[in-house]
């Protein structure tokens, strides 16, 4: 009981250093991480590239695989760039059974010393981010030491070593693999407990291959587990990862396990830790260049078995919670991509508004109603989004930004409302028929006119990050201020000459009471830019 309690032990902080290991690299490669997984539209190639560098960083095929489910889910990548990032995701994770396999439990303390000191010491928030990967580094093989020690005492068992003599039997092997991956939800962790089986004489190349092959199909577990409740195509995407390792277990089982076999022998030939890293490394890349140039076939093989038709995403466009549980930092930036839609989605309510009040347009004014309930949707919808993402590790500057995010969405739904009493406004003068003066509409169109382009520079300075365009939005507003109180005195001028009728003048004092109202919220988000690029 207590060998398997300090394997258990080892294997949770195996687990937690390459988790916190990665979470650092993460941060510290933060908007390049964003730009790599923006690359992967280009073509399959570049997917495998990106999927590869990417898994490399996250340090998890299976949080690289999950958060393409949710891109796919999110109708923001198809199958076809999809598989890319899968099979590339495979040759990442050999990176870190290479880095255990060296051997370096004797710098690990030395490792987490310097990462403490520095976490400790230093304000720096990059300073902070390299302790967090120095730290789960040294976790990571702290983690690897203890197993390897709780395993000593069964180098003597006789019984122990006669249940893993029984795995040379290769169906065996790869149920072995495939459950011990399923459970850990890790084969970097079931190759880690590989290889430290090897170093103390447990377990030889032979027997290992097998279980090796069934980790690669464990880890398609998450990703399937992921797809539940997703689109169809989302559950495609899941169902290739598992078809690209199935095929590959059985090329390999049926021809190539030998070859490959001896290959690692030769190249290490008195590390059997050393083979087994090199075995999962090598099988994984022939793996990626023995299916790469049948990806089309897997891609339809998967439509085949997943029957369905493949559906729009419905309501939210960029944002799955996969994405904030597997890569925050993306997550952020699509974030901001859902935003800049809700704000163009409100404005072309505005725009519905307007048309509605000049063109005398009822059925744009319910239209505009219609929308406003999708723009309060998103409202919440979004914050709930970001509320998840500030429980998660975000870095300073992201932190920042959603926090800019929470702000600004608040101020898109305030815009979004007053279209909508613009729109009220807008039936209740088509209802009653009133007229306006041809200077009280002249003054309206001016001032529709300005908002409306303070509204849209926001969204042009929330998008490209422009100081001086959130600035031209502030100064617009002290303008538009100035309009609305000139239009005020103007109107009631008109009204007391008996140039209007006071039911037209209350829609009319409404109406530039709403839009500068707008222009206070536009204010809003470009003050919220700013402080954010300060």
């Amino acid at each position: 009981m207590e060998i398997a309690f300090g394997v258990l032990g080892g294997l949770g902080l195996f687990l937690y250093g390459i988790n916190v290991m990665g979470t650092g690299l993460q941060k510290t490669a933060g908007e390049r991480l964003k730009k790599l997984i923006e690359i992967l539209t280009k073509n399959r190639f570049m997917g495998l590239l990106v999927g590869t560098v990417v898994t490399m960083i996250i340090q998890s095929s299976s949080a690289t695989t999950v958060m393409t489910v949710g891109f796919v889910n999110a109708g923001l990548m198809s199958l076809n760039q999809a598989i890319g990032i899968i099979m590339g995701a495979n040759i990442g994770t050999t990176v870190t059974a290479q880095l255990v396999a060296f051997k370096l439990t004797d710098i690990a303390p030395l490792a987490i010393a310097i990462g403490v000191a520095m976490w400790l010491f230093s304000s720096n928030k990059k300073h902070k981010e390299i302790a967090e990967i120095l730290i789960g580094f040294g976790i990571l093989f702290i983690g690897m030491d203890f197993m390897k020690s709780y395993l000593k005492p069964l180098s003597k068992s006789q019984t122990f070593k006669d249940i893993l003599i029984s795995l040379k039997n290769p169906y065996l092997g790869i149920i072995v693999g495939f459950g011990l991956t399923t459970i850990v939800q890790s084969s970097s962790a079931s190759i880690g407990l590989l290889i430290a089986l090897a170093s103390q004489g447990l377990i030889t190349i032979d027997m290992a291959l097998p279980i090796l092959f069934g980790d690669n199909i464990g880890t398609c577990v998450t990703a399937l587990l992921s797809s539940i409740g997703a689109s169809t195509t989302a559950k495609r995407a899941a169902v290739m990862h598992l078809l690209f390792n199935i095929i590959g277990t059985i090329i390999f089982m049926l021809v190539l396990s030998y070859p490959i076999q001896i290959l690692v022998t030769r190249l290490s030939p008195n590390d059997v830790g050393r083979q087994i890293a090199n075995a999962h490394t090598f099988f994984n890349i022939t793996n990626v260049i023995i299916q790469f140039p049948f990806a089309g076939f897997i891609v339809t093989a998967a439509k085949k078995l997943v029957r369905g038709k493949e559906q729009e995403p419905q309501g939210l466009k960029y944002l799955d919670p996969r994405i904030i549980q597997e890569t925050p930092s993306i997550a952020v930036g699509q974030a901001s991509k859902e935003v800049l839609r809700m704000g163009k989605i409100v404005l072309n309510n505005f725009e519905n508004a307007k048309k509605s009040f000049f063109d005398k347009d009822s059925e744009l004014a319910y239209k505009v109603f219609e929308e406003e309930k999708k723009i309060n949707l998103m409202e919440k919808e979004i914050t709930k989004y970001l509320a998840q993402l500030t429980q998660t590790s975000l870095t300073e500057e992201n932190q920042t930004k959603v926090t800019t995010l929470l702000n600004t969405i608040n101020d898109l739904e305030r815009v979004g409302d007053h279209a909508d009493n613009i729109a009220e406004l807008s039936l209740y003068a088509i209802d009653n028929k009133l007229d306006f003066s041809d200077e009280a509409l002249n003054e309206l169109g001016n001032m529709f006119e300005k908002v409306e382009n303070s509204y849209r520079k926001t969204l042009d300075a929330f998008k490209t990050a422009s100081k001086e365009i959130a600035e031209e939005v502030v100064k617009a507003e002290e303008e538009i201020d100035l309009f609305e109180k000139q239009y005020r005195a103007n109107h009631i001028e008109r009204l007391n000459i008996q140039l209007c009728k006071p039911s037209s003048g209350i829609v009319f004092l409404d109406l530039i009471s709403n839009l500068e109202r707008v222009a206070d919220h536009s204010s809003n988000i470009a003050l919220s830019i700013l402080d954010a690029l300060k």
